[in-house]
């Protein structure tokens, strides 16, 4: 039972998660609403490359939307 129990928790930490669950995951934080369980998973499985792209590709776009949004209001 112990050794079935340790098999499934190996084969669990080996899962990838796919880079869409990834981008998903980042806006979660990024606007507060993680919730504990999705947290607890991507810090259990895969690594931490995928979530440092998709923070970059999600900083870049939120800058970008807020420059667009300010120079629309100021006419510029």
């Amino acid at each position: 039972m112990k050794q079935h129990l340790q098999e499934s928790k190996t084969s669990t930490a080996d899962e990838k998660i796919p880079f869409w669950r990834v981008m998903v995951s980042v806006l979660q934080a990024g606007f507060g609403v993680q919730n504990s369980k999705n947290r607890e998973r991507d810090f259990t499985k895969g690594s931490f490359m995928p979530f440092v792209v998709a923070a970059l590709i999600f900083t870049v776009a939120f800058v970008a939307t807020l420059v667009m949004i300010v120079r629309s209001v100021l006419g510029a």
